[in-house]
């Protein structure tokens, strides 16, 4: 009452609003939660967690639809936020190595933010709640690569792949040998796993199964911290969002400079909870990333082991090498991947719905020599990030192959 009461008293309290819808949530008044979020967005429609909570709620109401449209506005909100702050980090350089710059200054800021959970500091770990990341770098003028995989406990796995890349004769270290690899070369030892992102593997752990020992915190506890704290509220609102969706947290990144130079790198987190050595794409040349100075650059995101699978990023490639633009590539990746997905549903059923079309997600972004875009998915919307000389910093549409 005490939130309604705020509400009244002034109806710009906006995280009033976020806090109030919080608390009707967890009392099981879904309906009068979502109505309390609808209100907030309408006053501001760039609050994002608004969003995430009206996502968050309209899934527990079963409205899946819904869901996902909350869920894609807040994270276009995220991304431009993200974006504009990025984009002023980047500046041009004359000299040859500018694209590597660029490259290294757009991975090292997204590695080392602990509130975002796709890559490095604050990453969702695996099952035994060890952060292990994966990243790889290709140099299309060279065609050399470098890569490493299930690395623990360093900040920066996307430089160690550089590094690979440049100083030894090879294209994948992994596990112990890639930390080792990078201790010598100076990079420090980290704990990634934040506090934040432990609350929400416990949270995991403790709600996973009913047949197990452990137990999540009352109901009635959380309620009231969420009382007392926005921040809290927020949290919350978070950990349940992400334990209702099990993300996959993956970055690529294409870049072409106006010489002509390409090049590309893909860092990740990986699957959440999964299970621990687990490798998926991002790191695999040719299904993460590649890209070939006499052809442009591909890289994805989603469902790793689709992507290992169609070797789509090579793909990709590929039917840019036979004259496709960037969209029919990356539309064509899909359907092959599609009906790939057809054919494993015989062992493996959960990989497509009643529909016969995958269950799963996937993305894959395209650069051309050119410099013409693209970016593809699935099924649903989406946005993906472009910069270029012409239209600046922005967010544009991903292509879907399948209808929602």
């Amino acid at each position: 009452e005490s939130w309604r009461t705020a509400i009244e008293v002034d109806p710009g309290c906006l995280e009033a609003y976020e806090v109030l819808g919080v608390l009707l949530a967890r009392q099981g008044h879904l309906d009068e939660a979502i109505e309390v979020c609808r209100r907030l967005v309408e006053k501001d429609a760039d609050y994002v967690m608004g969003w995430v909570n009206l996502s968050r709620f309209y899934l527990k109401r079963g409205d899946l639809a819904a869901a996902e449209d909350a869920q894609a506005q807040s994270r276009m909100i995220s991304w431009r936020r993200e974006l504009s702050e990025r984009g002023a980090t980047i500046e041009e350089r004359p000299d040859q190595d500018r694209i590597r710059a660029k490259i290294d200054r757009f991975r090292a800021i997204v590695e080392a933010d602990p509130e975002d959970r796709s890559v490095g500091l604050g990453g969702l770990p695996n099952e035994d709640g060890v952060v292990q990341l994966d990243a790889a770098v290709m140099d299309g003028a060279t065609h050399n690569s470098g890569a490493v995989a299930a690395i623990e406990n360093i900040l920066h796995p996307s430089v160690v792949a550089r590094l690979v890349m440049e100083r030894t004769d090879h294209c994948m270290i992994v596990g112990r040998g890639a930390y080792d690899f990078a201790r010598a070369h100076g990079h420090d030892h980290i704990e990634l796993l934040t506090p934040k992102t432990r609350r929400i593997w416990l949270r995991w752990k403790e709600t996973m199964s009913d047949r197990d020992d452990r137990l999540p915190p009352p109901a009635a506890e959380e309620t009231e911290q969420a009382s007392r704290s926005v921040e809290e509220a927020e949290f919350l609102a978070q950990a349940d969002a992400i334990l209702a969706e099990r993300p996959t947290g993956t970055i690529h990144c294409s870049a072409l400079s106006t010489t002509g130079e390409v090049a590309c790198t893909t860092t990740t987190s990986g699957l959440s909870w999964k299970i621990p050595g687990r490798v998926g794409d991002s790191p695999i040349i040719g299904a993460g990333l590649y890209c070939d100075a006499e052809a442009g650059s591909a890289g994805a995101t989603g469902r790793g082991e689709a992507a290992i699978l169609s070797g789509g990023s090579h793909a990709a490639v590929e039917l840019l090498r036979s004259g496709m633009s960037a969209l029919e590539a990356g539309l064509e990746v899909l359907r092959r991947v599609t009906r790939q997905a057809r054919r494993a549903a015989a062992w493996q059923p959960g990989l497509v719905d009643e529909h016969g079309l995958p269950a799963f997600g996937l993305n894959f972004y395209v650069l051309g020599l050119d410099g013409k875009t693209a970016g593809v998915t699935l099924r649903g919307g989406g946005e993906y990030a472009v910069a270029d000389p012409e239209g600046g910093v922005r967010l544009e549409p991903l292509v879907a192959l399948h209808d929602a």
